[in-house]
């Protein structure tokens, strides 16, 4: 059966005043389940808070728009109060306790993409909430809540049945809530828009890699992730992961096209790509982009760590280091024609700016 690798629009799954909670479809896009593979989006209007939750799933969350505060309890370890903004990167092993606030005027859009192995349903994310209607405690007695809790059975109904809303709500205007810690930040988030570049050609693109180095909480959940920003009719090299690791990829803005080749030389996907669409590359499939006229942005889940990508045109390409001879005989042609190929892109990596 052959694999739908078309780019997917995330749905709406539940939300209110203080904003809302989208996420992809295994069932629309079956790479997901197939890669065990989760994706969703947050959205926090003006004292939004989502109210905190853990997951079944590591996740890696990237700041598409806006600034607020995220909480970040890790197991056995104070709560972590970070200020966050357009561009952080924040990795989130799974079983973390989280909440996110947005105090401004400007929506908060928080993306979410992660490893569902241990899940309760590949390719999709569960979350369990401390509160709210549907939050743990409501499935418990309140025998059990007051003992848990050490509290008399009317505080306990108090706790448990006051908030009617679940998932997100909206905080009062005049509600004091926590202020971020500038310390807090070290070694939870990366700003990919601040974060010195791995890759910078110019006419062509730039790349920052978050890995176990400049991120080491990536180490825990399992997932490397990079920002790409494609200048304005520039062309992705075509490559692919050398690792068997899936390239889930979200388009952040502007657009462009994208093709994806695999086995026995076939083309699986032929595209346009827009803001707001998700796609999966398959291990070992070649994946090549060229954006439009105002660049293309993407930000990139790879399942491993440290992920290793090899590229089949430019400098470093495998080309380049294959022999003449083999070349020759592989392609069947001329010396000639061999030495020509082999001239071209000597100056380019990854990114080729358009031809003038």
């Amino acid at each position: 059966m052959e694999l739908d690798l078309s780019p997917k629009l995330a749905q709406k799954l539940y939300g209110g005043d203080g904003g809302s909670y989208h996420a992809w479809c295994p069932n629309e896009l079956p790479m997901l389940k197939q890669g065990n593979i989760g994706a969703g989006k947050l959205f926090l209007s003006k004292n939004g808070l989502a109210l905190p939750r853990y997951s079944d799933s590591a996740k890696v969350a990237y700041v598409l728009q806006g600034n607020g505060v995220a909480g970040i309890v890790l197991p056995e370890k104070e709560e972590k109060v970070l200020a966050i903004k357009t561009g952080d990167a924040i990795a989130l092993p799974f079983g973390v306790v989280t909440w996110w606030y947005n105090k401004e005027d400007t929506e908060l859009q928080i993306l979410f993409l992660g490893d569902t192995k241990t899940a309760h349903k590949p390719g999709s994310f569960t979350d369990f909430f401390l509160t709210g209607s549907n939050g743990i405690f409501t499935g418990f007695s309140m025998e059990f809540v007051c003992r848990a809790w050490d509290v008399d059975e009317s505080t306990a109904k108090a706790l448990v049945g006051n908030q009617k809303d679940n998932g997100i709500v909206k905080v009062d205007a005049g509600a004091k809530m926590p202020e971020p810690n500038k310390d807090h930040r070290n070694g939870m988030a990366l700003n990919c828009l601040d974060a010195p570049l791995d890759v910078d050609i110019k006419g062509g693109g730039r790349v920052v890699v978050l890995n176990t180095k400049n991120l080491p909480l990536v180490g825990e959940v399992g997932l490397g992730a990079d920002l790409v920003r494609l200048d304005g009719n520039a062309m992705c090299s075509p490559g692919f992961s050398c690792d068997s690791a899936l390239q889930v990829t979200y388009i952040v803005r502007g657009s462009g096209r994208a093709q994806i080749v695999g086995v026995d030389g076939k083309r699986v996907l032929e595209t346009t790509v827009k803001a707001g669409n998700l796609f999966i590359v398959p291990r070992f499939f070649v994946v090549s982009k060229i954006s439009d006229n105002d660049g293309l942005e993407w930000f990139s889940i790879i399942t491993t760590p440290n992920p290793i990508f090899t590229h089949m045109a430019g400098r470093t390409s495998a080309w380049k280091a294959l022999s003449p001879e083999v070349l020759q005989a592989s392609f069947n042609v001329t010396p000639e024609v061999e030495k020509t190929f082999r001239s071209k892109r000597m100056n380019s990596e990854i990114f080729f700016a358009p031809s003038n």
